[in-house]
């Protein structure tokens, strides 16, 4: 005969399961709903549902991913170079545009570029205050108009310390480099344990490997 601690206990397991599943599920339907727009882009005469006469969910992302190809592809030569670094010239001096446009763009091409040095290795440092650490990933090198207001404070390196659960905010702090400490985590195994509020916790065998 099930007791009410028994009832909850399955309850509870139950929730679990379901609960990362629909999440999951949730966001696949989103993502695939999104990229099916891209085919708005198409003209209605070469449209999937006219030639097929039904609807076919995520012919978008093959569409996107066409599209990011070709384009990749293409500024991969001389001529596709050429016309896209004109193009970005042109963005980049339209007013108000160029604002959000050149930010967008050094942002994405720190990210996302093969040579880019965001997020190089993660570290455990002390913040909000010390006695208290947080886990961050160092960015680089402040500019030289900030260090040379903080020559006292030894080498310095910039880290980001995300917030929880969502690591795409957080604060961009300066510190002296001496202060920081190995966090033991690969950047992928730190963001992990970052977005599960830390609930998931490393592998054995990652957390005794730096990044």
């Amino acid at each position: 005969m099930l007791n009410a601690t028994l009832v909850k206990k399955y309850l509870l397991t139950g929730l679990l399961i379901w609960v990362p599943l629909a999440i999951t599920l949730w966001v696949l339907v989103l993502v695939v709903g999104l990229m099916d727009q891209t085919l708005m882009l198409l003209p209605d005469s070469l449209h999937p549902r006219v030639l097929l006469g039904i609807h076919i969910p995520g012919l978008g992302i093959i569409l996107t991913l066409a599209v990011l190809f070709g384009t990749g592809v293409l500024a991969a030569n001389y001529f596709g170079a050429s016309l896209f670094k004109a193009g970005d010239w042109v963005l980049s001096r339209i007013p108000l545009f160029k604002i959000v446009y050149n930010s967008v763009k050094q942002v994405s091409d720190t990210l996302l570029s093969s040579s880019g040095k965001a997020f190089t290795r993660s570290v455990l440092v002390p913040y909000p205050h010390p006695g208290v650490w947080a886990l961050g990933f160092v960015t680089g090198t402040p500019p030289l108009v900030l260090l040379d207001n903080l020559q006292d404070e030894g080498v310095l390196v910039s880290v980001y310390v995300p917030t929880s659960p969502s690591p795409a905010s957080g604060y961009v702090i300066m510190v002296p480099e001496k202060l920081l400490r190995p966090s033991g985590l690969s950047v992928d195994e730190a963001l992990k344990y970052i977005v599960s509020l830390g609930v998931v916790a490393p592998s054995e065998d990652v957390s005794t490997q730096l990044n």
